[in-house]
């Protein structure tokens, strides 16, 4: 699968690093735009000169992980699309540009079914991505994966939080869920 990952769905730390480690893992795909890249380093802003400069290190990392997975598109193609709110048509058209079968994103309101399938794309938030890969036999480095997010967290945080409890905060209900029943029975 070529998924298209959103904005909404980099910024959070533990959603993007657990969703796109689980893509490599698997042999999928994920790609972004500049633009995309852009939205992302101007949400940072919000947070502060810190949270820009951490932000700037995460992007030159995904730059270094994934090197083939900036997308480009052509302006026209860009104007040319339709979605309710128009500051997303870039996402649409670096998914169509870069032949991606779905976009990862949390907003579902302003990426409609009906649209999208005009164009072949499917939408999915990053929760059924996970959800479906760990419905796989064999999900032991998914889960290493999480464990290593969960005792990073609970260090850097001085927190002791669960699997369950740290995935579900991070906009992943039935991630959290499917982690604590593969890993607790």
């Amino acid at each position: 699968m070529n998924y298209l990952i959103d904005t909404c769905v980099l910024f959070p730390t533990i959603m993007r690093t657990l969703l796109l480690d689980a893509i490599k893992l698997k042999g999928d795909n994920a790609f972004w735009s500049e633009k995309i890249f852009s939205e992302w380093s101007s949400s940072a802003k919000k947070v502060g000169e810190l949270g820009q400069i951490q932000v700037g290190s995460e992007i030159a990392m995904l730059r270094a992980m994934w090197p083939n997975s900036i997308i480009d598109f052509s302006f026209e193609l860009e104007e040319n699309l339709y979605l309710p709110d128009l500051n997303d048509r870039h996402v649409l058209a670096a998914a169509i540009a870069g032949s991606c079968d779905a976009i990862v994103t949390l907003n579902k309101k302003d990426f409609p079914k009906h649209i999208l399938d005009q164009y072949g794309v499917s939408r999915v938030d990053p929760d059924s991505v996970l959800t479906e890969y760990l419905k796989d036999e064999d999900t032991s480095e998914i889960i290493e994966i999480a464990q290593r997010l969960l005792n990073e967290t609970n260090i850097k945080l001085e927190k002791d939080w669960t699997m369950r409890q740290l995935f579900k905060k991070a906009r992943l209900p039935r991630t959290a869920k499917a982690l604590s029943i593969l890993i607790n029975g």
